[in-house]
């Protein structure tokens, strides 16, 4: 067999994807018959594992603009470099890495020039504009593909990169003067910055959707000082209130939680409406902040901290073709911590 013949040989291989190919159907599993090639900039992955995020959710439910062509969800992506595209550097094949969120930025505008490339208005992104991770291959620009810490398996890895990074940037809005810090929705964001926040010390206080004792049960389980619904009111004023359900009605009932000068930040890409509350509960120098998005940076700096915090990482398994089983049980919230595709 010559070179070529051998390199055709190569790439063909069979390999499926869940796939939605219009906004609201379920996903569908398609194979494709050669491995995807990386263009200059990108690398190949092969999947091992992939989250699914409640982003995911508002993709597939159509919360968000329906890009123009087939999705394929998924941006919580956990895998081993299988090929390399002309100019990449610092990558090796075989090296494990992980996918985040966001998958390109211009480097070119005001937002990216001044560090702030989440908030690019050209900025694509994995899962939704760019091919994802419910997938057994995956290709990846290079410059957002990340390290992992070694001590965490590709299941409990792959939460890190979404769940992790918007918990982690939604903390750090919060502030370091910011001591007793409010959860609201306890999933698998709120499950990882609750650990980091009581490791540096911190008293967290977790609301959950009422009744949700599994999740309370699990709050305490890492370390919360107090866990209830979200119906009670906080049993102290809080100095942040980090809300990661997109219910637009928390944040009023944040706010009258949080003392003067006190911060809500909500963590999510969407959220419902939020209704109208009266002056005097955000009067006092409290603030309400969103996070858009992740940097890179903030994938470096949280790596560092995944590294040296032996974080528990709560994982609940579907096998690839369950794709749809798990994102009807996070819609449900049948269940605590993180889910995780495995092909």
């Amino acid at each position: 067999m010559g070179d070529a013949q051998a390199a055709c040989a190569m790439t063909d291989q069979p390999w499926c994807a869940m796939e939605m190919a219009a906004p609201g159907r379920p996903l569908q599993q398609v194979w494709r018959q050669r491995l995807p090639q990386p263009g200059p900039g990108q690398v190949r992955i092969h999947v091992a594992a992939c989250g699914v995020c409640r982003t995911d959710l508002h993709v597939v439910d159509g919360d968000l603009p329906w890009p123009g062509h087939a999705v394929v969800p998924g941006h919580e992506i956990v895998g081993h470099v299988g090929a390399l595209g002309a100019g990449v550097a610092g990558l090796e094949v075989g090296q494990r890495v992980g996918v985040p969120w966001l998958g390109w930025t211009c480097g070119r505008c005001e937002h990216c020039l001044a560090g702030r490339e989440n908030l690019c208005t050209g900025a694509r992104f994995t899962g939704w504009q760019i091919a994802g991770g419910y997938a057994e291959q995956v290709l990846a620009d290079a410059r957002f593909v990340f390290a992992l810490p070694t001590r965490y398996g590709d299941e409990e890895a792959a939460p890190l990169l979404c769940a992790g990074l918007i918990g982690w940037r939604a903390y750090a809005m919060a502030g370091a003067q910011a001591q007793r810090i409010g959860l609201y929705g306890f999933g698998a964001a709120a499950h990882l910055i609750a650990q980091v926040a009581v490791h540096q010390g911190r008293e967290v206080f977790a609301f959950t959707r009422p009744g949700d004792t599994p999740a309370q049960d699990l709050a305490r389980s890492l370390g919360a000082a107090w866990a209830g619904d979200s119906e009670q009111a906080a049993p102290k004023p809080l100095d942040a209130a980090l809300l990661f359900a997109p219910v637009g009605a928390l944040v009023p009932t944040a706010l009258q939680a949080v003392r003067p000068g006190g911060t809500v930040v909500c963590a999510g890409i969407h959220m419902s409406d939020i209704p109208s509350f009266p002056y005097r509960w955000l009067w006092g120098e409290r603030r309400i902040v969103s996070v858009a998005n992740l940097t890179r940076q903030d994938g470096l700096d949280f790596m560092r901290v995944a590294a040296e915090i032996p974080l528990q990482v709560r994982v609940h398994r579907y096998a690839l073709a369950q794709a749809n089983q798990a994102l009807d049980d996070l819609r449900a919230g049948r269940f605590a911590g993180a889910a995780v595709l495995t092909p």
